[in-house]
C-alpha cells in the first residue's frame, strides 16, 4: 500500500493510500505528488466538524495550475469516514484534480449513493495512517474570509512537502 508523507507547518500526515479501489485517483494524486505540486499549497478550506481541505492554493489564496480531472471512483465501497481522505470537485461528478480534503467527522451524506449528479458522492482514496492529532490540529485553528473564500485559515496551514514514502 503506497503511503504519501504530508509534512506541514503544524506538523506530518502520513497517508495509506488504496490503489486497489481507487486506482485512477490514487494514479492522479501521485502524479501531483511526484511533480511538486502539493509543496508550498495550503489547507484552504478549514470547517471544524467537517473537514480539512487543501491541495490547490498557494498561501497568498493564489490557485495552481491542474491536470485533467479524474473520473470519479466514489463508487469503490469506501466510506467518508473520520480520517478518510477524498477528492474535493465542483458540483460536477468527474470534476476533480488536485484538490482533496481529510474527513474530521464521519460524513455520510458525502458516499456515493447513485450514478447521478446528487447522488455520485466524493471518492475516498486512502485514510490518515499517523498524524492524525496534526488533522485535528489543522481542524482546530481560526479561520475567516480571504480571496473570496471562507474557513480559510487566518495563519496559514502549509504543506511544506508532499513526498512518496518507500
Amino acid at each position: 500500500m503506497p503511503q504519501v508523507k504530508l509534512t506541514t507547518s503544524l506538523g506530518a500526515i502520513v497517508i495509506d493510500l488504496d490503489a486497489e479501489r481507487a486506482p485512477a485517483t490514487v494514479a492522479n494524486f501521485l502524479a501531483y505528488v511526484e511533480s511538486g505540486h502539493y509543496d508550498g499549497t495550503v489547507f484552504h478550506r478549514v470547517v471544524p466538524g467537517f473537514m480539512n481541505q487543501g491541495g490547490g492554493f498557494t498561501a497568498d489564496m493564489r490557485q495552481k495550475p491542474v491536470r485533467e480531472p479524474v473520473r470519479n471512483e466514489a463508487d469503490n465501497g469506501l466510506k467518508n469516514t473520520r480520517f478518510a481522505v477524498a477528492m474535493a470537485r465542483t458540483s460536477v461528478p468527474h470534476s476533480a484534480t488536485s484538490q482533496f480534503f481529510i474527513n474530521t467527522a464521519d460524513n455520510p451524506a458525502l458516499d456515493h449513493s447513485a450514478p447521478t449528479a446528487t447522488g455520485y458522492g466524493y471518492a475516498v482514496f486512502g485514510v490518515v495512517g499517523e498524524g492524525r492529532d496534526v488533522v485535528d490540529s489543522i481542524a482546530a485553528v481560526r479561520t475567516g474570509r480571504a480571496g473570496g473564500h471562507g474557513h480559510v485559515p487566518l495563519v496559514p496551514v502549509v504543506i511544506e512537502r508532499a513526498a512518496l514514502l518507500d
